[in-house]
């Protein structure tokens, strides 16, 4: 039996999760001299169901974290997103872009966290927060099958896309997720350097959501399915889901894309097919009172048209650390400063949120495909999408789809 994790009996800020918004948060705070308790469900490394997709805002993120060097060495390096629409046509779209499994990447953060001071424990399974006068003072964790108390002046809970942790902070508005995908890693030595892209393909079977291959280092890929609009939201945050089989997706994906059959049939399955929900578009959640702030994908960091959220996560991170140091004394100043900040973001979100009704129109994306394969103005609009120097809204609204038609 692993020993049981050693908790301070106070610090200054708790931050709950350990995933990219957590270590990025801790990271910046300890690095300024704060007194950080950095805790998380699980040992490290371990895994996290995902894309592994690492897009420009993703790259910005780490760099200002100081980790881009280091993720870059141990990531496939990518330098195209291939989209591949339901009558076959696709086109490469550039961009700044790599691969690396959460295992890994999620690793090199919490370890930069802790170099920069803060103190990491794990496992250690958050319960509720301790209250005071209406104001989170600190939380009540488990470690090693007893309950501890850790007073905190701030608590940050960065927990993911499962809704139990914003649940028991009383902070919750919609339990139900955005998305849902399933992804498994597969080996195949044989298709190293002819799938070199991040592949994105959309089909009327895949309705209302994609089919993706990404090649991840050592001869293996990450291949999945996702669903975005997932869940009919109901009474009370509640909901339920479409009347949508992510395996029979997942199976459907390999019979109308030849790469993802060759790649099932051919490769090696590392592990089981795992699935995980999303949470998207900045919604589903409070983002703070006091004493408590949500920050990741706990906050809805993920885009809803194309289901990243990692860059989004850690910079969603950063800004609840650098609202906190900004305002030291005077944490109303703080918190309004970060929700000033995420709402300033929101509009970016809320485009996605409109462009994701191609998922819905597979046959939408035929139509971007052969426009852009022949305009390189369009080409280089998808990539400013990508690079985030473009809206997704110019091309994949109603309007932008007009205009595509008749330009």
């Amino acid at each position: 039996m692993p020993p049981t994790p050693t908790l301070p009996a106070e610090c200054d800020v708790l931050v709950v999760g350990a995933g990219p918004a957590g270590s990025a948060c801790a990271q910046r705070l300890a690095a300024a001299g704060r007194d950080v308790l950095l805790v998380d469900q699980h040992d490290f490394p371990r895994d996290k169901i995902c894309g592994d997709g690492l897009i420009p805002d993703a790259h910005a993120a780490l760099a200002r974290l100081g980790v881009l060097d280091e993720v870059m060495a141990a990531a496939q390096h990518v330098s195209h997103v291939r989209c591949v629409g339901p009558r076959g046509g696709q086109v490469d779209v550039p961009g700044t872009l790599a691969v690396l499994p959460r295992l890994e990447l999620d690793h090199i953060l919490v370890r930069a966290a802790a170099r920069a001071g803060a103190r990491l424990a794990t496992p250690v399974r958050f319960e509720e927060p301790l209250e005071h006068d209406g104001r989170a003072t600190g939380a009540r964790l488990r470690a090693g099958g007893a309950l501890h108390e850790v007073r905190a002046r701030h608590v940050v809970v960065a927990t993911g896309a499962v809704p139990q942790g914003l649940i028991a902070a009383g902070m919750c508005e919609r339990r139900t997720p955005s998305g849902v995908a399933l992804r498994a890693y597969v080996h195949h030595p044989g298709l190293v350097g002819r799938i070199e892209q991040l592949q994105i393909v959309w089909h009327p079977r895949l309705r209302g959501g994609y089919g993706w291959i990404f090649p991840a280092p050592g001869g293996r890929f990450n291949i999945g399915a996702g669903l975005t609009g997932s869940h009919v939201e109901g009474p009370g945050g509640r909901g339920r889901m479409q009347d949508v089989n992510l395996r029979e997706m997942f199976a459907a994906f390999g019979e109308v894309y030849a790469p993802a059959r060759e790649l099932v049939e051919g490769g090696t399955m590392s592990g089981e097919l795992k699935g995980a929900p999303l949470r998207c578009s900045l919604l589903g959640a409070r983002w703070s009172r006091p004493g408590l702030w949500v920050t990741g994908e706990a906050a809805g960091s993920t885009y809803a048209f194309t289901g990243e959220g990692i860059g989004k996560a850690m910079e969603t991170g950063l800004l609840a650390a650098e609202a906190l140091l900004a305002e030291p004394a005077d944490e109303a100043a703080a918190r309004a400063r970060y929700e000033a900040a995420l709402r300033a973001l929101k509009p970016k979100f809320d485009l996605y949120e409109t462009a994701s009704h191609v998922n819905h129109r597979p046959w939408l994306t035929d139509l971007v495909i052969w426009r852009a394969r022949r305009s390189p103005r369009i080409l280089r609009r998808m990539s400013g999408v990508l690079e985030e120097t473009q809206s997704p809204g110019r091309l994949l609204s109603w309007r932008g789809i007009f205009k595509l038609m008749f330009e």
